[in-house]
């Protein structure tokens, strides 16, 4: 009697396996909306926030930036720790941490204590970010990853849909506590269903946590992250700007030196060695740097230049979440019949030909639907691309690498996401004279001039002229991401 293998599509181990993949699938999506809904109502709420205490804008910036600044920094560190001690356990801890932060966060005496408590979210959202992509990848057959890659990557634009919205309502009518408590419940959740739904697995032999790599890995990005946020309010020229810089970069050959000689490093950077690997990251961080600031971009466009309110400005960038919301499964159902290499370039081509239509089209009285279909263009580009490019590097890694890379693979990107915003307001604000920077910030440079908005409008061009750049140079990027050997499409995606 022939042996019938048990993992064919159609088998009942086959089905069983997807079955639960599906489960995992809708645990990890729970924490991803989580953390993104946090993120995006605290982004709207913020003023109420600082009203309440009364901050100035250097604590104020803190309540942002500190909990960036944790969790891109600890994600490579606690990729490498799940590797180690246990995904499950490490990303069911994140939940703990994060409904802890928040809880605290709402009870906070004073801003300092709420900086402290956004330390603790970052800490537990890198947990749940440097595994909830892993879980999938181990969870899926490999002929479906990219389907529950398309829908954990689609859930991002939930948190942007609702985040802003939710936020504005809570700040007004339950007051800026309720930004951070309404975690709490939904933590639970989260954690309970996780609980109940993920299976334990075999842990590896217990080895030794890089101590000095992460010490490192920590204070490079402190050091890079710093410079980048007060480049776009300081200048290039300035001290602190000068100096993180330069620390970073004074860090990065000691921590290659470092980890080369540790025994067990945190950031194995052999393993970026591979073409494959190294493009795609590369092309992750072009696109988050292309992407990130582009709603801010907008909704600074609809304001200061339109003069429209926040209501209208809000509405009007929807079709960048919306167009990721789409593509994102779509792409993952295609991903059974197109390569990942193949979405990733496709996804960041449309990112740069939305980009390309908003650089064409800065002019205060271009027509919304022009608008809106670059930015249409730009959020399923990106939603194309993020799938693409994550079943792509999750693809090409041996399962034991797969927490450390991928915590790398989040880190990167999220330093693009500083970059954009840092870069973005420094190019759109520098067309203008510095006394009237605030008015843009505040929306109301329209008010003002005529010859001011002119002016603004040349900073719009300038600012998607290297956005358009940026995403270009992603898309040759992610070209010369091509596996070396591309055989086919449920072949290669494990």
């Amino acid at each position: 009697m022939v042996a019938v293998p048990q993992d064919l599509p159609g088998s009942p181990e086959y089905l069983s396996k997807l079955r639960y993949a599906w489960r995992v699938c809708s645990v990890t999506s729970l924490g991803l909306v989580l953390i993104g809904i946090s993120g995006s109502t605290l982004n709207v709420a913020l003023p109420s926030v600082i009203r309440h205490f009364h901050a100035d804008a250097f604590s104020a910036g803190w309540v942002l930036l500190a909990f960036l600044l944790v969790n891109t920094a600890t994600l490579v560190f606690f990729g490498r720790v799940a590797d180690l001690l246990g995904r499950r356990e490490i990303y069911l801890a994140g939940f703990v941490l994060f409904t802890a932060g928040s809880l605290l966060a709402g009870l906070s005496p004073g801003i300092w204590f709420l900086i402290a408590m956004r330390a603790v979210q970052a800490v537990g959202a890198a947990m749940i970010l440097a595994n909830g992509t892993v879980i999938i990848t181990d969870a899926f057959p490999p002929d479906r990853l990219s389907q529950g890659m398309g829908v954990y990557i689609g859930t991002l634009s939930i948190a942007q849909l609702a985040g802003p919205t939710l936020g504005g309502l809570i700040a007004e009518t339950a007051g800026w506590q309720w930004i951070f408590w309404i975690n709490v419940p939904a933590g639970l959740v989260g954690l309970t269903w996780g609980a109940f739904t993920l299976r334990r697995v075999s842990r590896g032999a217990r080895r030794p946590v890089d101590a000095l790599g992460n010490l490192i890995v920590f204070a490079a990005l402190s050091a890079a992250l710093i410079a980048l946020s007060e480049a776009g309010s300081r200048g290039l020229s300035s001290p602190v700007v000068v100096v993180g810089a330069a620390v970073a970069a004074a860090l990065v050959p000691v921590l290659v030196v470092v980890e080369r000689r540790a025994s067990h490093p945190v950031l194995d950077v052999r393993l970026f060695g591979e073409r494959t690997l190294a493009f795609a990251n590369l092309a992750s961080f072009c696109n988050a740097l292309a992407r990130s600031a582009l709603i801010l971009l907008v909704a600074l466009y609809f304001q200061a230049a339109r003069g429209v309110d926040a209501v209208t400005a809000a509405l009007g960038v929807l079709p960048v979440p919306i167009g990721m919301g789409l593509a994102s499964p779509i792409t993952g159902a295609l991903g059974r019949r197109v390569r990942p290499y193949a979405l990733s370039v496709g996804g960041a081509l449309m990112s740069a030909a939305g980009l390309g239509v908003l650089l064409l089209n800065t002019d205060p009285a271009t027509p919304y639907w022009i608008i809106g279909v670059g930015l249409f263009l730009c959020g399923c580009g990106s939603g194309t691309f993020m799938t693409g490019n994550t079943t792509q590097v999750m693809s090409a890694l041996p399962p034991g690498s797969l927490g450390v890379v991928n915590g790398f693979r989040l880190m990167i990107m999220n330093v693009g996401i500083v970059l954009s915003v840092a870069l973005t307001l420094s190019v759109l604000t520098g067309s203008v004279s510095a006394e009237l920077r605030g008015q843009v910030y505040a929306g109301t440079l329209s008010r003002v001039s005529p010859v001011a908005v002119e002016h603004l409008m040349t900073g719009f061009q300038r600012t998607y002229a290297v956005l358009f750049a940026v995403a270009l140079t992603g898309a040759l990027t992610a070209a010369l991401a091509r596996p070396a050997r591309d055989p086919g499409t449920a072949s290669v995606t494990p």
